[in-house]
């Protein structure tokens, strides 16, 4: 997405931030590649770069990833970054077994479940008043992950990708259209803090398209902790000026607008910071159609909500079935798993729980509840209810945006991997002289109960990691890969990937086709999210049928993917248009 700047055309030593465009020019996005011994997508061409140039080099496909991550942290800064965390997925080909890391952010010790409610009202706060605060900010993973990563599986040490990112912090990276539309859209929030305003919003206001901003704090992060080891951050002085910023944020004297609301502080501590860890859950796994279907569990809901859906088309009767009817189903599967989705999953979701959603008789049990001719009234009920539908009341989404790569090596390793800030921007604050962005991750709880007389399972908690909807995928086919794909864009992630999936495997389209194909959300509430393609092609036949269209989104997701091809070869592919493309690449290219 943003394209790395020529060093010829730079002096190192140059102190500013944005400096003007380079003649150099601008390397063309490649949105699917296809070849063998190795492949790599991201939706930034720099970044891809960067892990393809691992996997040309003999790393192995965690190596790229964790390459392609730490440089995502310098040219993807507001939807990923050490200041964040994420979901990591690997097939291991030597001994044929997915395996997960649990990288998200946690709260506070201190936590409760009225974290978000303010105490003189007894009201929970605006959302942007949390967000755009030190309350949202939870302890940051995505360094964690890499480092667990890459001592488990990778052969290159984290240093090195780390000291190879922080050359393109150094260099700069080009500002596109998608670039400034972002930091336009986080100008206000943006404009509140110096450290935050010094680096993208340079003179007051968002950088023209084609300038370039390069970011030496970054940079001597970056080195700092491929010298002395992650430490430096969750228990040195990286860290102590994040907590600073947390706990005592740096508001501007001179904001470029003015804030509806008070910037308050967070309460993170010390001992939260140097406590954290990632976890090694079980992935979730289900058979949909011979195919053997992994993804991440809690805290994350992707993977048991995903495969939940998949077992209710499974159960549905689809043979022969029409595009429109096809497309009904799907509608109706994403609004059942996610009502289960509200009501059942969050961080301390028991395990048995997790294996009955996923279960083909707690499939059919829902799938029974699908008209083929008419659409069930939305919300509808969470499971098990039998075969009569039942509405409630809807659980509030709140819209987030992440980033996604996917990357495989010449022996058949495979890595998925979701990471995020949460909103574009996060909570708005660059740790000053560090060079990086907070997370706004524990916006991701719910504020309030939102089940009525049953328990939420995502109220805060002292500890607790937010529900996430990120659905890092990997399908494999007679125990060797078939696909891996992720997404990112809040509750959307679900179902862009459940959408994907099932285009590539129901609807008869290729790989390309099924990450183009326009969108649509049904999670659980009155009004389906549509791209306005969608809605254009397919809403004349769904809405007789009594489906129901809200407000169109522009664009829903940024995919990448990979397909496994016969001979080994592997199709790379990332988005042609959404989010301004993405880049995909092999090491040889060839058929």
């Amino acid at each position: 997405m943003r394209f790395l700047t020529a060093l010829a055309a730079f002096s190192l030593t140059t102190v500013g931030l944005a400096t003007p465009a380079s003649a150099t020019p601008v390397p063309t996005k490649t949105p699917t590649a296809q070849g063998y011994g190795g492949a790599i997508a991201t939706v930034d061409p720099t970044a891809t770069a960067a892990g393809l140039e691992v996997l040309r080099r003999g790393g192995n496909a965690v190596d790229a990833a964790v390459a392609a991550a730490a440089t995502l942290g310098v040219t993807e800064p507001f939807a990923s970054g050490i200041g964040g965390g994420g979901f990591f997925v690997y097939y291991d080909a030597r001994t044929h077994r997915v395996h997960t890391i649990d990288g998200r952010e946690t709260g506070p010790a201190t936590m409760t479940s009225t974290y978000f409610v303010n105490p003189a009202t007894g009201q929970p706060y605006a959302f942007d008043e949390a967000r755009v605060s030190g309350l949202s900010v939870g302890v940051p993973g995505t360094l964690a992950t890499w480092e667990a990563a890459s001592r488990q599986w990778g052969t290159r040490s984290l240093g090195n990708a780390l000291n190879d990112a922080a050359k393109v912090a150094d260099r700069g990276y080009t500002v596109d259209a998608e670039f400034r539309r972002q930091v336009t859209e986080n100008a206000a929030a943006f404009g509140q803090f110096d450290a935050t305003k010094a680096l993208y919003l340079p003179g007051g206001a968002p950088p023209a398209v084609g300038t370039t901003i390069r970011n030496p704090d970054l940079a001597k992060t970056y080195r700092l902790i491929a010298r002395k080891g992650t430490g430096a951050f969750y228990r040195g002085e990286i860290g102590k000026d994040l907590l600073a910023t947390v706990r005592s944020p740096e508001i501007s004297d001179s904001p470029t607008s003015p804030w509806a609301y008070p910037i308050r502080p967070g309460v993170l501590t010390a001992s939260d910071l140097a406590k954290y860890q990632v976890r090694h859950p079980a992935p979730t796994k289900a058979d949909y159609k011979g195919l053997t279907v992994y993804g991440m569990s809690t805290p994350s809901s992707g993977g048991t909500t995903v495969s939940e859906a998949l077992n209710i088309l499974e159960a549905s009767p689809l043979d022969g079935a029409s595009t429109t009817e096809k497309l009904h189903y799907y509608l109706e599967a994403s609004a059942l798993a996610f009502a289960d989705r509200g009501r059942y999953l969050g961080a301390g979701t028991p395990q048995a729980r997790l294996r009955e959603l996923v279960s083909d008789r707690w499939a059919k049990q829902r799938a029974c509840q699908i008209s083929p001719d008419r659409a069930l009234v939305k919300p509808v009920a969470p499971g098990p209810s039998g075969c009569t539908p039942s509405v409630t009341a809807a659980t509030p989404d709140k819209g987030m945006s992440t980033t996604n790569l996917t990357v495989a090596d010449r022996w058949g390793n495979v890595v998925e991997y979701t990471l995020t800030l949460e909103q574009f921007g996060g909570n708005a604050m660059i740790v000053p002289g560090r060079g990086f962005m907070l997370n706004n991750e524990l916006t991701d709880f719910n504020f309030t109960g939102t089940q009525g007389a049953f328990d939420d399972p995502n109220l805060p908690g002292p500890g607790k990691r937010p529900r996430s909807s990120m659905s890092p995928t990997i399908v494999l086919k007679d125990g060797k890969p078939f696909l891996a794909v992720g997404a990112p864009g809040g509750s959307t992630i679900i179902t862009t990937v459940l959408q994907i999936v099932y285009g590539r495997l129901d609807l008869g389209l290729t790989l390309p086709q099924a990450l183009a194909a326009p969108r649509a959300a049904q999670r659980n509430t009155p009004g389906i999210q549509a791209e306005p393609a969608f809605h254009t092609t397919y809403g004349p036949a769904l809405t007789p049928l009594g489906h129901v269209f809200g407000a169109d989104a522009p664009e829903i997701g940024a995919a990448t993917a990979i397909e496994f091809t016969a001979h080994g070869g592997q199709l790379a592919v990332a988005e042609p248009v959404r989010r301004g493309g993405g880049a995909a690449a092999v090491v040889h290219p060839g058929r």
